[in-house]
């Protein structure tokens, strides 16, 4: 399980995309989109991270 996380951002980027472009806007207006998947993203990858740390498991 652990090992797909780095699909979570990208399944994310691929769907925030397809729907800036179904819906005409550019990049660039979509951006902070992009930015709130990376933070919550990361903030995932940090939980899990904690979470490993505090009950000792190695993967």
């Amino acid at each position: 399980m652990i090992r797909f996380l780095f699909l979570i951002p990208l399944v994310l980027g691929l769907m925030w995309w397809l729907y800036l472009r179904a819906n005409g806007f550019t990049l660039k207006q979509g951006r902070k989109g992009f930015v709130y998947i990376l933070v919550v993203s990361l903030f995932i990858a940090a939980v899990y991270t904690l979470l490993l740390w505090l009950t000792g498991r190695q993967f």
